[in-house]
């Protein structure tokens, strides 16, 4: 009876271990595997000998910190990186922006076809990225875009999209429209979390709509807000969709436009993983920096206005 009893009690502690089982494989086999091993290629490098020909002519050693040294030091992917910077500072403010702007009006007591509404804005969202971009570029083109054959009826200017500066504004345009509706539904939820009791507490003290939304609405939907502009800065760094699928369509975008684009170009076009191992480690490690720095900030914040 006692060796029963202390068998069932061994089993039942152990079940929850047995079903973290399943996905710690899948994450060591998928996650942290990966990520090791392009560890261990950022710090090695192939030595040729001769004119490389031949078995033993090219072998994999050692190379320290030299592929990182190269990377921070390649004109090409600080660009990248100041382009992603700049392509940030347009998408992540605009998006989140309307993103709670929308959620405010759908939150709002008289809003009509609300279900419809919620569901064409978060549509865009289940669209995938290499489509949109493909939908827009082709939009863009001046030749097929139904838009600049009414501008040109009309005989207004026709800008180029796909060149220069507004190039920023077309490659903008495409993560707002596929972006913002997911940002949304995160706010409209925590503003349908709000107890009603709050909002008929304010009007009864005679706080307009407007009001409520300024001083009640947007401060209890911080974390919210908070949540969604880490992943947008997340979303931003590892752009690379847009800008690829732009790329046939204009010479303005080469393929190191994006510091993941040059990751991509050097490993599968140049051939030089090591390198590329190294570029695509700086990247994680400048995204977790942002993100852990973003996130501590916020959070004492929170702390401050929660002590006073």
């Amino acid at each position: 009876m006692k060796s029963t009893a202390r068998r069932q009690s061994y089993g039942v502690k152990g079940a929850p271990y047995a079903f973290l089982v399943p996905a710690t494989v899948l994450f060591a086999l998928f996650f942290a595997l990966p990520i090791g091993y392009a560890i261990w290629l950022s710090f090695r490098k192939v030595k040729v000998s001769g004119l490389g020909l031949g078995s033993g002519a090219r072998k994999e050693v050692w190379a320290g910190l030299e592929n990182y040294t190269d990377a921070l030091t390649d004109s090409e992917l600080v660009n990248g990186a100041l382009r992603v910077l700049g392509y940030g500072c347009i998408v992540v403010p605009v998006m989140l922006g309307l993103a709670l702007l929308l959620a405010l009006m759908l939150d709002a007591e008289k809003v009509r076809l609300a279900p419809f509404t919620r569901l064409a804005i978060f549509l865009p969202y289940a669209i995938p990225g290499v489509v949109a971009a493909l939908l827009w570029g082709f939009l863009y083109l001046p030749d097929v875009s139904p838009f600049y054959f009414v501008l040109d009826k009309l005989g207004l200017p026709q800008p180029d999209l796909l060149d220069g500066g507004p190039l920023y504004l077309a490659l903008s345009n495409i993560a707002v429209w596929g972006g913002t509706g997911f940002n949304m539904i995160v706010i409209y939820t925590s503003l349908q979390a709000i107890p009603a009791e709050v909002y008929e507490a304010a009007k009864l003290d005679g706080a307009t709509p407007l009001q409520i939304a300024l001083r009640i609405k947007i401060p209890m939907v911080a974390p919210s807000l908070v949540l969604t502009f880490f992943f947008s800065i997340i979303a931003t760094l590892q752009v690379f969709n847009e800008p690829t699928t732009l790329k046939p369509l204009t010479n303005s975008v080469s393929t190191t436009w994006s510091p993941l684009m040059k990751v991509y170009r050097d490993a599968f076009g140049e051939g030089d993983i090591y390198g590329a191992a190294a570029q695509a480690v700086i990247i994680a490690f400048a995204t977790l920096l942002l993100s852990f720095g973003f996130l501590r900030a916020a959070n004492r914040r929170q702390k401050q206005e929660a002590a006073r």
